[in-house]
């Protein structure tokens, strides 16, 4: 198929690597001068950005991705929690928990399951979650994905509801992706989980060994009406450079034929699971994850980030100043985790801390924590999100909405000392809300949530 080499050429990303060797620093200060600009980068900047691991100039990056990310997606970080739903699994993935040669009891939760599932995280603090299914055609069809999102957006315990759902499922046709978008799902996540196409097929066994099939993915869920769609690399599988400008030829792909670039990236390393006997090929440092983070917002600058809790706290900290825009907290990784089913996971987990905990943390750091999901039910979604988000003017309404979504968790779900500490956030976020009316109006909202109102945004 042609097309593939408009997304993944791999002669072309391997030539860019070849010719950006021992780059120098003039020639890294004119690429980080040109990212500033917040218009993206060529496949070769960012190929001598991933050629250089001379301190200065990893300090240099650091510094350029926190401007950039302050200056799209500000002081804010949104939080979400991924929720399990079935281990069943006909893939036989070398680094997934789930392969299917795991002799461990499967786990596929009922209706009812889920909606406890779906309190417990409410109960939390939880607005939005990440739905993930292992691929198996008889257990894990596309209408129990259906319902099991119905049942999602349905339950409510107490002040609490889900108001975003975003889903992980296998690779699949544009009819079934059409019932996705009818369900009212937010972003379709799917990973290509490595580039390199040799290495794909030889880590894949099952349906997803069909390379072509997981690279058009997001095409057919775009030509189907999901324009949320997010892209990501399992980084440890293959070459961390080659995978970087993948993902970016990926985005630049997608922007180009739909004018729609990806709504997030996820930049998981790998992780033990059990049973997964593989070590990593091209394992990747915690120094070399914040690389791949901040040149990842430096080449993509309106692409949302996400970070998850396969990573400590101290590198998470870091990598919500230089980049990530969103994060899970809390996270169990089985079916049923969040009660008392802990049997088949599909990774290990590095920050264990409650959602509380992990927000006292982010306070600290002097972060907004954020549970909006406003763009979504106000149709800024695909293009129409684009075009706030590359300008920067998603800032002005992020803001606001943050604060209030905020408000709520302090009003409903938040310890003493994450009260206090919240006042203070808000008090001086909201402080910097530049427009007049907007300001008054969000004053106006806090008093409405003091009285019990719930879901106010703009």
């Amino acid at each position: 198929m042609p097309e593939i080499k408009k997304i993944i050429n791999e002669q072309k990303i391997n030539q860019a690597l070849e010719e950006t060797k021992n780059p120098t620093n003039e020639r890294i200060n004119e690429i980080l001068n040109k990212a500033l600009k917040k218009r993206g980068l060529t496949l070769k900047e960012v190929g001598y950005l991933l050629n250089t691991d001379d301190a200065d100039h990893l300090e240099q990056m650091f510094r350029a991705a926190a401007k950039i990310k302050n200056d799209i997606y500000g002081e804010r970080l949104v939080f979400f929690a991924p929720l399990y739903i079935s281990s069943y699994c006909v893939n036989g993935c070398a680094y997934c928990g789930f392969h299917k040669r795991n002799p461990a009891p499967r786990k596929k939760l009922t209706l009812e399951e889920v909606k406890e599932q779906v309190k417990i995280l409410e109960d939390m603090g939880h607005k939005r979650l990440l739905v993930e299914f292992g691929e198996d055609p008889k257990n894990n069809p596309i209408d129990y994905v259906v319902e099991v999102v119905k049942a999602i957006y349905n339950t409510k315990s107490g002040r609490g509801e889900i108001r975003r759902a975003n889903v992980n499922i296998a690779a699949t046709s544009v009819e079934d992706y059409k019932k996705l978008k009818d369900v009212g799902i937010g972003t379709y996540q799917l990973f290509q989980e490595t580039y390199h196409r040799d290495t794909y097929e030889k880590l894949h066994n099952g349906p997803k060994a069909d390379y072509e099939r997981q690279l058009f993915a997001h095409d057919r869920a775009l030509e189907a009406g999901l324009d949320d769609i997010g892209l990501g690399v399992l980084f440890g599988l293959y070459n961390y450079k080659f995978e970087v400008l993948g993902l970016v030829s990926h985005a630049q792909y997608l922007d180009e034929k739909f004018g729609v670039g990806p709504h997030t990236f996820s930049v998981p390393r790998w992780q033990p699971a059990d049973t997964v006997t593989i070590d990593p090929p091209y394992p990747v440092s915690e120094q070399e994850l914040l690389k791949i983070i901040a040149i990842l917002r430096l080449a993509v600058p309106y692409t949302g980030m996400i970070i998850s809790t396969r990573e400590r706290p101290e590198i998470r900290a870091k990598a919500f100043e230089i980049g990530i825009s969103q994060t899970s907290a809390a996270s169990k990784t089985s079916p049923g985790g969040y009660g008392q089913n802990q049997e088949l996971s599909q990774f290990n987990i590095f920050d264990p801390r409650n959602l509380d905990e992990v927000l006292k943390s982010i306070l600290k750091q002097g972060l907004l924590p954020s549970f909006c999901t406003a763009c979504y039910r106000q149709g800024r979604t695909g293009q129409v999100f684009m075009d706030l988000a590359k300008p920067g003017n998603i800032h002005n309404l992020c803001r606001p909405n943050a604060i209030l979504t905020f408000k709520e968790y302090l009003e409903d779900y938040a310890s003493a000392e994450v009260k206090l500490l919240g006042k203070k956030i808000i008090n001086k976020y909201f402080n910097l809300i530049d427009d007049k009316q907007v300001r008054q109006e969000t004053k106006i909202r806090f008093q409405k949530i003091e009285n019990g109102e719930r879901d106010l945004y703009f």
